[in-house]
Formats: structure tokens, sequence, C-alpha cells
């Protein structure tokens, strides 16, 4: 599965994008956001993650900005299933493309391509000290359930409280308790 959206091309990772892949993760910033990748992310965990067998209807592929010159790899977005085998919505932004619309242009792209391959009750969480996700998920149309899950954040070797949300009908939902905590004004991770 590939995909185009205004500035990005969405294609699943090859093993040539194992060093930029590790570049990209291995920023504690990132990583603190992260709770499926290990810390430090080297060159070995960006080859057993492009590795990983694909799902048909589930895509999980890099970001690749596609103006102004060559390629460069981005950030990541993608499902997987969750615990109970549900689909969940994952991404990621390298920080220097932090606060540029990516992430949702990302997410907006991959959601769209798991709709039309039939996939719905599509879930998806951030950590409450990481109110920007929550702002990419309510653009999406999702909504904050009010529960909320300890996660391990292995960038912080720490259980961290996750808010979760899953696809809402008409839009965002305002009462996403990351929200009344820090603001929209953070400049956090995606």
């Amino acid at each position: 599965m590939f995909a185009r959206t205004p500035r990005l091309l969405l294609r699943p990772g090859w093993m040539e994008d194992a060093p930029a892949l590790a570049g990209a993760i291995n920023d504690p910033a990132v990583l603190r956001n992260l709770a499926r990748v290990p810390s430090p992310y080297g060159i070995k965990d960006a080859q057993a993650f492009l590795a990983l067998p694909h799902h048909p209807h589930m895509p999980r592929l890099l970001a690749f900005t596609r103006t102004r010159g060559a390629p460069r790899l981005i950030g990541g977005c993608g499902l997987h299933p969750d615990e109970n085998g549900a689909p969940e919505l994952g991404y990621w932004i390298a920080r220097p493309y932090w606060g540029l619309g990516f992430a949702t242009e990302a997410a907006r792209a991959v959601v769209g391509m798991a709709r039309a391959s039939g996939v719905r009750n599509i879930r998806a969480g951030h950590f409450a000290d990481n109110p920007a996700s929550g702002n990419v998920l309510r653009k999406l149309g999702f909504r904050f359930t009010g529960e909320t899950q300890k996660r391990h954040s292995l960038g912080r070797n720490a259980l961290v409280d996750c808010l979760i949300f899953e696809e809402g009908e008409g839009g965002g939902m305002n009462d996403d308790p990351a929200m009344d905590l820090y603001g929209d004004a953070l400049p956090v991770a995606a």
C-alpha cells in the first residue's frame, strides 16, 4: 500500500530505510512519546521493525516529504492490533517536523486506507502529557472515550497515563483531559 498526500509519500518501509529510521526515532523527545519501541533505538531495532509481516488491511507506513528536493523520512503511521486484537492507530514524527501538520496528514491517509479496506472501530491513545497527539486525533474525528490506561513508555522506562480515543461521529471532542492540564500551546511530539 502506498498513499500520496499534498506533502507526503507514505509507503511500506524497506531495509534500506533502517539507518534513517533509527536516526529519526532515536531522539529522546520522540522516544518518550512512543509505547512500542525500545530505547535507545538502533539499526537492529529498525531492521527488526522493517522485517515485520504486513497485515493486508492494516497499513503500516513510513512518511516521506515529497516537496523541496529528495524525499526525507519524517515519521511513520500505521495500524496495529491492540491487546484485544482491535485496530489501533499509531504515529510518530521526527522532531524537526513537529508542529507542521504532518502527523494529521499521514494519519488521515492511513485511516482512509484502512476504512477503504473495511477496517472500522479504530482506536488510538496518547500519553496524557502529550496534548499535541490529542490534537491530531481530534482533527481526525476521534473522541476521547473517558478511559485512561497505564502504558509503559520504554523511552521513559515508566508507566504513563494514556488517554484512549475511538473513531467518532461528526468530528472531535473537547473534553480530552490533557487539554485541561496542558492546553493547546505546548510544542510536544505528535
